[in-house]
């Protein structure tokens, strides 16, 4: 991935020792999009890297320290959001996930899309998307080699569908790339990190943070469960306000598909994933429950920055 432009002291200090320059992460950050952006430059490393940066640096100490400071700070702003996690029956981990859900009142967005947004705005909504999507399954996938029995097979089970059951143009992340090509849009594997602004990034922080550390295998499985959970009917209203605006087959691909799989990966996730999960490891059963609430919350937070954006009449994009 190309390395983007620094958002104040600290991202600028990471860049310059990504760049081989000297090593000071002593700084603090100065807002939420140095914060981030400095936070996603750490985690990339886990990912596909940076061009031109050494693969050593994933594992490099002092930049691993800086993450650990960085992800107190973001565990401190999640319990801030939503709580800290808490214990919770086992048995009633389905049920309790399907009442996250149902209780989830967030920014009409997708109803936006659907029926009101300009071919402008969905191109927007499309680059903040980008960032996730072309990587879409990745982040969840960590969590295969953490799992055992049932729980696990649901999870691959899932993830196989993601990545298009072994057919390189059915994987999700290629569906996207047809809606970004519709659109005119740079395909480069996070091509638009530099032009989306923190609330974007955090929604794919939230992720990282939780599929990185196996402490937090739990979370990960909420946060896919409370996606899969809450993904058919958004994707269908995606779809349509793109042939609303002439979008053909191939653009609307991704959202067609997501429609139909997603519905059946609820049911999957709710009850052969995260419930069995938590019969098998009952001391984390609440944070499951923790992890579907955080993704919620970021997603909203997300969402409500766009909006408030558009309704100001001003772009949801730094650039």
């Amino acid at each position: 991935m190309k390395m983007p432009a620094p958002r104040g002291s600290l991202s600028s200090a990471l860049v310059d020792a990504l760049g081989g320059g000297d090593i000071d992460f002593s700084g603090a950050p100065d807002d939420d999009e140095d914060f981030h952006l400095s936070l996603f430059l750490c985690y990339e490393l886990a990912y596909r890297g940076w061009d031109g940066v050494d693969d050593s640096w994933e594992w490099q100490l002092d930049l691993l320290r800086l993450r650990a400071e960085l992800e107190s700070r973001w565990q401190d702003r999640l319990h801030e959001l939503v709580g800290p996690p808490v214990p919770a029956d086992p048995e009633s981990v389905p049920a309790e996930l399907a009442a996250i859900v149902a209780a989830d009142d967030g920014p009409p967005l997708s109803k936006y899309l659907r029926g009101r947004a300009t071919p402008e705005q969905f191109r927007e909504f499309v680059i903040h998307r980008s960032v996730y999507h072309l990587r879409e399954a990745d982040p969840h996938t960590f969590a295969i080699p953490r799992l055992g029995g049932r729980a696990k097979a649901a999870l691959v089970e899932i993830q196989a569908d993601e990545y298009g059951g072994g057919v390189t143009g059915r994987m999700h992340q290629e569906l996207f790339k047809q809606t970004m090509s519709w659109f005119g849009l740079d395909l480069t594997y996070g091509g638009y990190v530099h032009a989306v602004p923190a609330a974007t990034l955090a929604v794919n922080n939230l992720m990282s943070f939780f599929g990185l550390h196996r402490a937090r295998r739990g979370a990960i499985l909420g946060h896919l469960a409370a996606y899969e959970m809450t993904s058919s009917l958004p994707n269908r209203a995606y779809g349509n306000g793109l042939r609303r605006l002439g979008g053909d087959p191939g653009a609307t691909a991704f959202y067609d598909e997501h429609v139909e799989a997603d519905a059946v990966h609820e049911q999957i996730a709710a009850h052969d994933m995260c419930g069995t999960f938590a019969l098998a490891e009952p001391e984390l059963a609440g944070q499951v429950l923790w992890g579907a609430r955080c993704a919620l919350a970021v997603d909203n937070l997300w969402a409500q920055d766009v909006m408030d954006a558009w309704a100001a009449g001003r772009t949801s994009l730094r650039e």
